[in-house]
């Protein structure tokens, strides 16, 4: 039986993008969060003898993440897209009668060296809820970066 490990090069990401509603919307440098969890449901019960028993069974819901996306810091906040969407929604909020309007599907694109699609996330309902800028120094020729946290209802990893 071959082992996979062996047989087969290991994922190495180099290039990571933000897709949302099917169009690419960001470069990204980080991504973090990408935690696919179910829920763990624990009942102690006497067993034989009258010893405590901890039975771990699978619960009826998957955990959903937030995920953490790093990029530099666009130059006009105005024309971009992640920050024309956290600005609807901090200032019309969602819909009463519509529990989804401003929460949008996407995805967690990662590529290779070469521009090859090596692995994708899809995110269900999401929502940007945080944009975070690094911290600034006049002695730094660092890029400015932000992280922003997206939370979403459900993730699938489909490649």
């Amino acid at each position: 039986m071959p082992n996979d490990l062996i047989s087969k090069d290991p994922i190495v990401a180099q290039n990571f993008a933000l897709e949302v509603d099917g169009a690419p919307i960001a470069t990204l440098s980080g991504v973090s969060g990408l935690d696919i969890e179910i829920d763990v449901v624990t009942i102690q019960q006497n067993g034989a003898g009258g010893k405590m028993q901890s039975v771990k069974t699978r619960g009826s819901m998957t955990k959903s993440p937030d995920l953490s996306l790093t990029r530099m810091a666009p130059s006009d906040v105005g024309s971009d897209g992640l920050w024309k969407w956290f600005t609807d929604i901090r200032t019309k909020g969602f819909a009463l009668a519509d529990r989804t309007s401003n929460r949008k599907n996407g995805s967690v694109v990662m590529y290779d060296s070469v521009g090859t699609e090596v692995g994708r996330f899809n995110f269900f309902n999401a929502w940007p809820s945080k944009i975070a800028t690094d911290a600034m120094s006049t002695d730094s020729n660092d890029a400015v970066k932000e992280t922003i946290t997206l939370v979403c209802e459900r993730i699938e990893r489909v490649k």
